[in-house]
C-alpha cells in the first residue's frame, strides 16, 4: 500500500464536508446592488477611477492598481455607480467600496481572448494576469502576478496547485476541481509557462477521490495527500509534496517553489484564454445554521445575506457567522458584507458547533508543541503574550506563526493559544514599525 504524503504535526478536526460536497455549483445572478470592495487582495487598495452617476460595463476597471502589491478592480455588472463609501468587509473591519446599481450582466470579454496562450511569452501572460486583477483565491488573496515575478537570482523549478482544501465545511475547491477540470488544467499550463516550469503538479487530499480521478484523466500529475489540517497551508503543502522546507522568515520562492490555489488557476485561465477579469468566485455556504448548504457561483460585491438566502436562509439556531472555515475563518458581525475574490466560504455555526469554551490553566502536556506544523512552542509564546513580554514572544518565533489554530484545537485545557499569539504578533509588528518610523 502506497504511503500518503503529508507533513509533521497537524490535527484532524471533524471534516463536516458532507453538508455540501455533493451539491453542484449553482450560478446565481448578481443582486440589484453590488458593493465591490477596492481592497479584495493583500496589499494596497486600488484607487477609484469612477464617480457617482457614471455608467459602467461588466469587466470595466473601476479601481486602478496602487503600487506593486496591489491590483486593479473591475465591475462585475453593467450598471450605474450609486456612490463610493466605507463599508464593512469580511476580511477587515471596513474599507472603500464602489456601490453599483445592477442593470445586467451580459457582454463580451473585456480583453482579447488568447486561446493560443502557448504562443504568448511569459511576460505577456503575467501582464494579462495582473491587468485582470487575479489574486489568490485560497484565502490569502496575494496578487498572483507578484508570485509569478520572482526577484533576479531566484530560480523557480516547481509549481504546485493547492487542491487540499483542508478547512472543515468548505467544498468550493472540490466542486471546482470536478466540475471545471479543464479550466484548472488550462490555468495550470498558463502558470507553468509563465514560470518556465516543465512538470507542475496538484496536491489533493485523499478524501476527494473524484477530483483525483478527474485530474488523472486530464493528464495532470496528482500528488495524493493524507487528510490532515493544515495540509493546505502553503509551507505544509510544499513539505508534503517535495520534502523541502521553507526557511524561517523566508518564502516558497527561496526554495524554488510557487504554490497557487486551484481556484486561482481557473481564474488565470479565464483571464488569459477567455479575456475575462476576475469578477466572480465559487463560495461554499454551510454549517448547521443554514437550511440548505451548497456551493454558489456569485459576483463579487454580492452580500453574504443573498448567498445565505440561496442556501435556504438561516435555521433556528445561529451562534456565529464566519467568512471562511472554522479553523482560520473570521467571525462576522453582519451578513451585509460583500463577497470578495478571497471569500472561499460562509459558515453559519449553531450554538453546539460553536460552543463557548472555559479556558483552563496550561497543564504542560506539550500537545500544542507536538501539533504545531511550524515547530513552534505555542504554550510559551502564549504565556509571554499574556504577560505582555513581547520581546520574549518575538524571540520564540511568534511572527512565524501562521495562526492556523491547530494549537488551540488540540489543547486539553481549551487555552486560547492562537489568540494570545496573534496579539503578540500585532504588538511586535507595531513596535517594529514604531522603531522604523
Amino acid at each position: 500500500m502506497t504511503r500518503l504524503r503529508t507533513f509533521p504535526g497537524g490535527a484532524h478536526p471533524d471534516e463536516c464536508k458532507e453538508l455540501a460536497e455533493k451539491r453542484a455549483v449553482k450560478r446565481i445572478p448578481a443582486p440589484e446592488t453590488v458593493r465591490v470592495a477596492l481592497c479584495q487582495h493583500l496589499g494596497a487598495p486600488s484607487t477609484p477611477v469612477v464617480k457617482k452617476g457614471d455608467k459602467v460595463t461588466r469587466g470595466q476597471e473601476i479601481g486602478s492598481q496602487n503600487g506593486f502589491i496591489s491590483l486593479p478592480t473591475h465591475s462585475p455588472v453593467n450598471g450605474t455607480v450609486a456612490g463610493l463609501e466605507e463599508a464593512p468587509l469580511p476580511h477587515r473591519r471596513s474599507g472603500p467600496v464602489v456601490v453599483i446599481s445592477t442593470e445586467s450582466e451580459g457582454g463580451g470579454p473585456a480583453f482579447e481572448p488568447w486561446p493560443d496562450f502557448e504562443s504568448r511569452t511569459p511576460a505577456e501572460l503575467i501582464e494579462r494576469i495582473k491587468l485582470a486583477g487575479v489574486c489568490g483565491m485560497g484565502g490569502a488573496s496575494f496578487p498572483t502576478y507578484v508570485k509569478l515575478s520572482p526577484p533576479p537570482g531566484k530560480k523557480i523549478d516547481t509549481l504546485l496547485l493547492n487542491g487540499a482544501e483542508c478547512e472543515p465545511y468548505l467544498t468550493a475547491d472540490h466542486r471546482l476541481m470536478i466540475e471545471r477540470t479543464e479550466d484548472v488544467a488550462a490555468g495550470m499550463r498558463i502558470l507553468a509557462r509563465a514560470l518556465c516550469v516543465d512538470d507542475p503538479a496538484v496536491g489533493i487530499e485523499d478524501n476527494k477521490p473524484d477530483a483525483i480521478e478527474a485530474f488523472g484523466k486530464a493528464g495532470i500529475r496528482v500528488e495524493v495527500l493524507r487528510v490532515k489540517y493544515p495540509q493546505g497551508a502553503e509551507k505544509q503543502l510544499i513539505k508534503a509534496v517535495t520534502g523541502r522546507e521553507v526557511p524561517v522568515g523566508g518564502l516558497p520562492l527561496d526554495i524554488g517553489v510557487v504554490v497557487q490555489n486551484v481556484g486561482t488557476a481557473a481564474a488565470v485561465a479565464q483571464a488569459v484564454r477567455d479575456g475575462e477579469p476576475s469578477l466572480r468566485r465559487i463560495v461554499t455556504v454551510s454549517g448547521g445554521g443554514v437550511r440548505e448548504p451548497g456551493n454558489f457561483d456569485a459576483a463579487t460585491g454580492t452580500p453574504f445575506s443573498a448567498l445565505i438566502a440561496e442556501a435556504g436562509g438561516y435555521g433556528d439556531d445561529v451562534a456565529r457567522l464566519l467568512s471562511g472555515g472554522p479553523m482560520m475563518g473570521l467571525a462576522q458581525f453582519t451578513d451585509a458584507v460583500p463577497v470578495t475574490k478571497g471569500t472561499s466560504g460562509i459558515v453559519a455555526l449553531t450554538s453546539k458547533e460553536a460552543r463557548r469554551l472555559t479556558e483552563g490553566p496550561c497543564i504542560k502536556c506539550a500537545k500544542c508543541v507536538d501539533a504545531c506544523p511550524m515547530k513552534l512552542v505555542p504554550c510559551l509564546i502564549a504565556a509571554n503574550s499574556e504577560n505582555e513580554k513581547w520581546a520574549a514572544a518575538d524571540e520564540l518565533g511568534a511572527l512565524n506563526c501562521m495562526a492556523c489554530g491547530t494549537c488551540s484545537f488540540v489543547c486539553p485545557s481549551d487555552r486560547f493559544l492562537v489568540h494570545y499569539i496573534k496579539r503578540a504578533q500585532d504588538m511586535i509588528r507595531a513596535s517594529k514599525r514604531s522603531k522604523e518610523a
